[in-house]
């Protein structure tokens, strides 16, 4: 729902009920779509509720918030532990072909978090067209995610990026999008997909709604690094 957190928060704790998983990612801007003109003042209602979420269910959840901090507002995303404390991720790059940029103040730190057991580089949307700020460098990271409102006339170049990334970082790649149609009638195909890192599609949700599950082996990325190690063979680059 447009601009309305509560009805979003609702929606998505319905989705969460009766679910199994070590993680839940939610779409960019999951409280309110993506949006130039509404941001969350604190205490942030839906950082509470992510808090709240990971509490109950003993999961972690990564979702972006339109978030209002004193005189700037960010596209915040919010990395929540089971334990309710929580790391954040503010985006990169803004998408000034729709103006972001005029709301949003861009981040400037990556986020690299370990959970059970595996190495998360949580990014956002328009972060999918910079390779270099996702590139796989020691301390390698296991899951590369993408969290985003990505309009269905560029679904193509979504689809081919996120197995670029799988490819050439040799590593999982997750793309979350929203479906349906936003408060500018800009309309988003979702075709969210989880992607190993060979490039195959392990899942694909198409345009259909819900909550979609699967599992990732820790132990095969490993046996393919070892074999494949081109990581070992990448630039040498900081930025």
């Amino acid at each position: 729902m447009w601009e309305d957190p509560k009805a979003n928060q609702d929606l998505f704790s319905d989705y969460l009920k009766e679910a199994k998983s070590d993680l839940f990612i939610l779409p960019e801007m999951f409280s309110t779509g993506f949006t130039r003109d509404f941001t969350e003042t604190a205490p942030h209602s839906s950082l509470l509720w992510l808090k709240e979420q990971a509490l109950g269910h003993q999961t972690a959840l990564y979702g972006s918030i339109a978030w209002q901090e004193d005189d700037r507002a960010y596209n915040r995303g919010i990395w929540m532990n089971p334990q309710g404390d929580y790391k954040v991720y503010d985006k990169k790059h803004l998408f000034s072909y729709g103006n972001e940029q005029l709301t949003f103040s861009a981040g400037t730190n990556i986020l690299q978090t370990e959970y059970v057991g595996w190495k998360f580089r949580p990014l956002i949307c328009y972060d999918l067209r910079f390779p270099v700020w996702s590139r796989n460098t020691a301390p390698f990271y296991d899951v590369l995610i993408y969290i985003a409102s990505w309009p269905e006339a560029r679904r193509d170049a979504w689809k081919t990026l996120l197995k670029a990334r799988a490819i050439e970082n040799q590593a999982y790649v997750i793309g979350v999008n929203r479906i349906g149609k936003d408060g500018y009638n800009l309309s988003y195909s979702g075709d969210s997909c989880v992607i190993d890192f060979k490039g195959n599609v392990l899942l694909d949700a198409q345009s259909e709604k819900g909550r979609f599950n699967t599992s990732l082996s820790h132990e095969e990325l490993q046996a393919f690094r070892s074999k494949y190690p081109f990581l070992q063979d990448g630039d040498k680059f900081k930025l």
